[in-house]
């Protein structure tokens, strides 16, 4: 077990697909020890296997709270099967350090996946909770996909990256999501005419 190096945005191998993990060997439990050890150390809720450098379909999440006992959850091979609803996620990621932006990302999420083990098991994070967005922000990064590509406003995020001395936005990655979209319009129309 040990800590790996996290690579910062602007990392070509960021952007790559992560491949399917065939068995679960001992060589992908000790990956997964290093990607929890740090997890941990960089005080992180959620970390994904390309973001050591490692080219596999895993990731692993501890939303746990400071009084509540660490409950670190390994997925392997995840499969988000089901989908629905809407929510603003102000989110950060191990690869931006101290840069945070808002994002679109659905409130509801079913995944399916593998644990430490190699067991099957669907697990459901609604509401909008931080598991519900932090499977989604940490599945991305099996696909190459960063959360700024889901960014809700532009100049924001590009201010927030020059500011933390981070690349800026590549815009032929922003991701066109007009369903999610429109649905998180309805939720900021809803925000103004509360404070009206």
């Amino acid at each position: 077990m040990s800590i790996r190096k996290v690579l910062r945005y602007g990392e070509k191998s960021l952007r790559e697909p992560s491949k399917e993990v065939h068995k679960v060997s001992q060589k992908i439990k000790v990956l997964v020890d290093d990607l929890l050890d740090t997890m941990y150390a960089q005080n992180g809720v959620g970390l994904a296997a390309p973001q050591v450098g490692e080219n596999y379909r895993i990731f692993v999440i501890d939303v746990s709270t400071n009084e509540e006992p660490l409950n670190p959850m390994v997925f392997i091979n995840p499969k988000i099967i089901k989908k629905s609803g809407a929510c603003i996620s102000h989110e950060g990621c191990l690869s931006f350090p101290e840069a945070f932006t808002d994002v679109r990302r659905y409130a509801n999420v079913m995944v399916k996946a593998m644990d430490r083990n190699g067991r099957s098991f669907v697990l459901e994070a609604k509401d909008g909770t931080l598991l519900a967005r932090c499977i989604q922000h940490e599945f991305d990064h099996l696909n190459g996909v960063l959360f700024i590509d889901h960014l809700i406003n532009r100049f924001d995020a590009e201010t927030e990256l020059s500011k933390h001395d981070l690349p800026p936005i590549e815009v032929d990655k922003l991701l066109d999501e007009p369903e999610l979209q429109a649905e998180v319009e309805k939720l900021l129309e809803a925000k103004v005419e509360k404070k009206e």
